[in-house]
Formats: C-alpha cells, sequence, structure tokens
C-alpha cells in the first residue's frame, strides 16, 4: 500500500484537474442569475465526497443556497471527531474587471492556477477533499469526520447559523477545521488563533426636503454634509483611539507572551508602507501595527455619500448625507454591547439642526482558541512537518462570522489552517492559487488529521 505522500505525488495531476473542473463552475452566491450554478457546485462537490468514500452525503436546503454535508465513522466510538468547514461559493467575476482571462476558465501559468475561488474557497476546501482522499486511500483516517461546506460565506453566511442551531447534533464534534485563511510565504505558515468581530452601520443625516440652492439657502440651515463631518471628526481622539465611551471596557488585555507572538509575525511591514503610501503611521497609542490590526477593537468610516462630488461643479446644499461605520470588534466584545454603544454616542453627538437616524446592517461575533489549545498545537506540529519555518501566531484583523457561529452553536473549537499566500488576489482580478501550496497543504492536513488522534 502507498504512503500517503506517495498517493499524494502519484494522484497531483488528478487532483489538480479536478479542482480546475469545479473551478469552472461559476458559484457566485450574490447572483440571483447564478442560483443553478451555485446548485451545480453544490452537486460537484456532493459527486467527488461520493467517489471518495465519505459516507451520508447529502446536499441539505437552507434558507438560501444548499449546505453540502458528509461524514465518516471509520475511527470507531473512541477516536475524537472533526468538523471541516468550507464554502463553495464564490465573489463575483468578469475579465472587465481587470482578469487576463475568463474568471471562469482556469488557466495554469506560472506554477499558479488561476480562476475565481482558487484560493476562496474552492482551493483550499478542495485540499480538505484530497487530503481525505489520501488518508482514505492509504490505511484509513485516525479521527472521524464531519463536513459542512456552505454555499453562502461570501453574502455573509446569512442563513448559516439557524442552519447549524437546527442540526446541531448532527453537526457535533470534538474540534473544528477551516482551511480559508493565508499563511506569509511558500516557507512560513501562520497560525490564526483569533478573528473579529464586525459590527456595521448606517448613519443617515436630513435636513431640508430636497436639495437646495446653496446660494439661496446656506447660510441659514445646517447642511447635512458639515454635520455629518463633525459627527465623524468626534469618533476618535488625537491619540487615535476610539472616541465612543465604554467602547474598550471589555477587551481582554493581551498577555507578554502574546504579544512577543505577534511581534514575530509582524512580517508584514513592506506591504504596510506601500498600502500606506509613505504616510507617516497612524492609530491607537501604545500598540503596534499587528496588535491594531488583529488583537484591538476599531472602528472605521468605510464611505461619506452626499451632495455632487462628480465631474465640473454643482453648487447645491445637499439634503442628506450617510455614512457607513464599521467595527472590528475582540474577543471578550459582544457586538450588540458595541452596536447599542456607538449608537449611542452618536446621538449624543447629533444637533438638533439636523435629524440623525442609526441603523444596523450586519454584526458578527469575535472568536479565539488559545494558543496553548491542544489543537492549536496540534496545527503547530502539523506546519512544522511541512515547512522549514515553524508557524507564527496571528490575530486575524478580518471576520469569518462562521467561525464564531460554530463556536458559540456547537461549543466546539476552531482551528485555522490556511494555505493561501499573500499574492494570490482573493476577491481582486486574477485571484490564483500556488499549485505548491496545493500539494502542502493536502500533506499537511493529513498529518494534522494524524496529530488530533494524539491530541
Amino acid at each position: 500500500m502507498a504512503t500517503p505522500q506517495e498517493y499524494i505525488a502519484e494522484n497531483l495531476d488528478k487532483f489538480r484537474t479536478q479542482l480546475m473542473d469545479w473551478l469552472s463552475i461559476p458559484s457566485i452566491s450574490t447572483d440571483p442569475t447564478k442560483v443553478n450554478s451555485v446548485r451545480q457546485a453544490a452537486e460537484w462537490l456532493a459527486a467527488d465526497m461520493m467517489r471518495i468514500g465519505l459516507e451520508n452525503v447529502e446536499i441539505m436546503p437552507t434558507a438560501g443556497h444548499p449546505a453540502v454535508y458528509a461524514e465518516w465513522n471509520g475511527a470507531g466510538a473512541d477516536a475524537p471527531t472533526v468538523l471541516v468547514y468550507g464554502h463553495y461559493d464564490v465573489q463575483p467575476a468578469v475579465i472587465e474587471d481587470g482578469w487576463d482571462g475568463d474568471p471562469f476558465i482556469p488557466r495554469l501559468q506560472d506554477g499558479k492556477i488561476y480562476a475565481r475561488g482558487a484560493t476562496d474557497d474552492k482551493g483550499q476546501t478542495m485540499i480538505q477533499m484530497k487530503a481525505v482522499e489520501t488518508m482514505l486511500a492509504t490505511g484509513g483516517c485516525p479521527v472521524n469526520l464531519k463536513y459542512l461546506i456552505e454555499g453562502e460565506e461570501e453574502i455573509g453566511s446569512a442563513h448559516l447559523a439557524e442552519f447549524v442551531e437546527q442540526h446541531k447534533e448532527k453537526l457535533a464534534a470534538d474540534y473544528c477545521l477551516i482551511s480559508d485563511t493565508g499563511i506569509a510565504g511558500e516557507d512560513q505558515p501562520l497560525l490564526v488563533y483569533s478573528l473579529r468581530g464586525i459590527v456595521t452601520m448606517t448613519v443617515r443625516i436630513t435636513g431640508p426636503v430636497r436639495d437646495l440652492h446653496s446660494g439661496k439657502y446656506g447660510g441659514m440651515i445646517h447642511n447635512p454634509a458639515q454635520a455629518a463631518a463633525e459627527i465623524v471628526a468626534q469618533l476618535h481622539k488625537p491619540d487615535g483611539s476610539v472616541a465612543v465611551p465604554g467602547f474598550y471596557d471589555d477587551v481582554l488585555a493581551l498577555s507578554d507572551d502574546e504579544r512577543e507572538q505577534l511581534a514575530k509575525a509582524d512580517v508584514t511591514a513592506e506591504e504596510w508602507a506601500a498600502a500606506m503610501a509613505d504616510l507617516p503611521d497612524w492609530g491607537e497609542a501604545g500598540y503596534s501595527k499587528i496588535e491594531r490590526t488583529g488583537a484591538r477593537p476599531t472602528l472605521e468610516i468605510n464611505g461619506i455619500q452626499s451632495g455632487y462630488a462628480g465631474d465640473g461643479f454643482k453648487t447645491v446644499l445637499p439634503a442628506q448625507a450617510i455614512v457607513k461605520v464599521s467595527c472590528r470588534i475582540v474577543a471578550n466584545q459582544d457586538p450588540e454591547d458595541i452596536y447599542n454603544k456607538v449608537k449611542s454616542y452618536i446621538e449624543s453627538l447629533a444637533p438638533d439642526t439636523v435629524r440623525v437616524k442609526v441603523s444596523s446592517e450586519h454584526n458578527g461575533h469575535p472568536a479565539l482558541t488559545p494558543i496553548d489549545h491542544p489543537a492549536v498545537q496540534a496545527a503547530v506540529r502539523a506546519y512544522a512537518k511541512n515547512f522549514p519555518n515553524p508557524p507564527l501566531y496571528v490575530r486575524g484583523g478580518g471576520s469569518i462570522p462562521v467561525v464564531a457561529e460554530l463556536q458559540r452553536i456547537l461549543g466546539t473549537p476552531v482551528v485555522l489552517l490556511g494555505f493561501g499566500l499573500p499574492d494570490s488576489q482573493a476577491h481582486g482580478p486574477n485571484e490564483s492559487f500556488h499549485l505548491v501550496m496545493f500539494e502542502k497543504g493536502i500533506q499537511t492536513v493529513v498529518d494534522f488529521m494524524n496529530e488530533m488522534a494524539q491530541a
């Protein structure tokens, strides 16, 4: 019987072909004209699961796009169970966005597969599929497995929490594994052990019943655009911290060990410098960039819309201004509490010369699995077997709401075992997945499952 390494090497071309076949299906969950394509992608995955030898494969309905479920219970009742989560839906993409070719005709070039979903998340979900295929073909898996692959992650997993609540007995597991994150480079894995939650809201400032002539009415009516600027200017203090009362009340302090580990992972200085266009550093005083962007909560203005900003000039006094505000929150903070605090503060800043309405858009909880948790340490050992450098610990600045929902509903610790590289262009034109990471990822997941059997 072949070893896992031998099986992967012998079947790698087949694995790549299968991935490219799956990537050719435009499973764009946000596009109502692609409903059939989303279903086709789910059916493709279910068929592959059955080919591999997984059991009880189902395409399960949700209030939106279906989820694909499968399991394998061959390790026995005494073995731990790992729930693997991924998603088969992708972001919209058309060649006019700047792609060098059709985003749904996958192509091999420079050691990469280029296609929408190559990294986020079909490529990384395929790593999970080919890892279990490898294990079952070379002697079995030492842990029991369950798979939940959804079709709505790119539209906020709107129906997943309800689905997990309805099926929490079916989905019950000891651990959860997700491959939907990235690493620092081909030789440097990152272990993301925490993700921030998110709170989003719309602030609508209204004044006159319609846009007015600024020459006739300017100076007698409080301009909503000006009122918006006055409110926005008071959301942060001069030191870069958030001015909302109570915003930091529930934030857990970073331990000295965590700060030391995060400092080791601060490997993106060049990327930050490029993004900042040589502007001076800004942010909450007393924290490094990597701490501010992953371990500390933030409040950002995502958009301001008012009046006229097109070519030429239009001397209007606008009837309204709209401000989009988001907060990234960290472990131990509650999204509803933060929304209420920000809403109350904005309302307290509102002058009586305009009307201000704050409305909630979308909330998501933060998630954290401690770095000394056995499942995290199993991931550390699996990475170490396949990369020349040990993984660096990172608190992710982004939000994957499903991670927190799985922790909250199932009580399951979540491990993020990602393989995307910084140049993968997830969500952007020419998204790609490095073939070397595809191969390394399969072997790393095999090693992770073996390590989990001993955890």
